[in-house]
């Protein structure tokens, strides 16, 4: 877990930045990727809402194109991408580093490289 008083580039307490990185999704993602200079802690939940959220935006894009099969799959990872959109937010509120399986660990490698 991280201190949830830490501060930021921004001012903010890093649990508030990293449970903003993922309001919008990947866009909010983006966002916080970019104004977040130095702390690791919310740059590893933007990353991770970027490549996440951006990666479910895609695959739901190309799924509504299959004609029948995306009309049944289309549903079900909608309702996916909000249950782990939740978990996200409460995981980054309670200042916890939450790593999803391979995104998360992929996520913490590039942070780690920085």
């Amino acid at each position: 877990m991280s201190g949830q008083n830490t501060r930021t580039s921004l001012g903010l307490s890093e649990n508030i930045e990293a449970i903003l990185s993922y309001v919008f999704g990947w866009l909010t993602g983006a966002i916080f990727l970019v104004l977040e200079k130095e702390n690791k802690f919310v740059r590893f939940h933007a990353l991770q809402s970027l490549v996440t959220f951006l990666g479910l935006f895609i695959l739901s894009t190309v799924i509504r194109l299959i004609p029948i099969l995306g009309l049944l799959l289309s549903p079900l990872i909608a309702i996916a991408s909000m249950v782990l959109w939740l978990v996200l937010l409460y995981k980054a509120y309670i200042g916890e580093k939450y790593k999803l399986p391979v995104i998360g660990t992929w996520v913490e490698k590039q942070i780690d490289k920085e």
